[in-house]
């Protein structure tokens, strides 16, 4: 079963549903036991670092998110849920979860595209990914593949964690992680068959790792 992290934030009814389409057994919740006994969990979100903080420290989910990331539990980081595994974001300046090194920056209203236009923040729309190293999530995802943002913020971990990036105005990373451990910037579970593909093989990882 993969345990959807429930911290308030919102899009979570999102990733439960592309879960229930790919017949994956899943739970919304927040309750450590859950957390613990699952296979491995999503971190999703839309929101604001500093506010989704807040609700992970409330309920002291925030020690039992590391505690249990520490010890080896799979987790993919999505979005919000992306930024919050670095170490702090300039959104709110809030402090985060530190579980890579790295922090959330947030694009400048001065970045052109191609064409010299001023690109639009948030970033919203399709994308596609260059990938910097080999990724399981990515097993069998065309390279060609195109994924949907909707962000202010990017991340900017450490490069020895960088597997992909992605161009809007500027080069940001995308794709970031260990083995174990992995976050995106875009939603898999709003980018169609590709996205579908990486939650498949995520929940294949968890399966494979008990």
């Amino acid at each position: 079963m993969i345990a959807i992290l429930d911290y308030r934030a919102g899009n979570l009814t999102s990733v439960k549903r592309a879960l229930d389409h790919l017949e994956i057994p899943n739970r919304i919740t927040s309750d450590p036991r859950v957390l613990s006994s699952s296979g491995g969990i999503i971190f999703p979100g839309v929101g604001a670092a500093g506010s989704a903080m807040r609700n992970l420290r409330e309920n002291r989910l925030d020690e039992v998110i590391k505690s249990l990331v520490l010890s080896g539990k799979p987790m993919l980081g999505i979005c919000l849920g992306c930024q919050i595994i670095l170490d702090k974001s300039l959104e709110n300046k809030t402090s985060t979860l530190g579980l890579i090194s790295g922090t959330c920056d947030k694009f400048s209203q001065e970045l052109y595209d191609e064409s010299g236009q001023l690109i639009n923040i948030p970033h919203m729309g399709w994308n596609n990914i260059h990938m910097k190293k080999d990724c399981p999530l990515f097993k069998d995802v065309p390279e060609t593949s195109e994924f949907y943002f909707v962000h202010s913020y990017y991340p900017v971990p450490d490069p020895d964690y960088v597997i992909g990036i992605t161009h809007y105005g500027l080069d940001f990373c995308s794709v970031f992680g260990r083995p174990g451990l992995w976050a995106t910037q875009f939603h898999p579970e709003k980018s169609g068959k590709p996205g579908l593909k990486i939650l498949s093989n995520f929940y294949i990882y968890c399966l494979e790792n008990l």
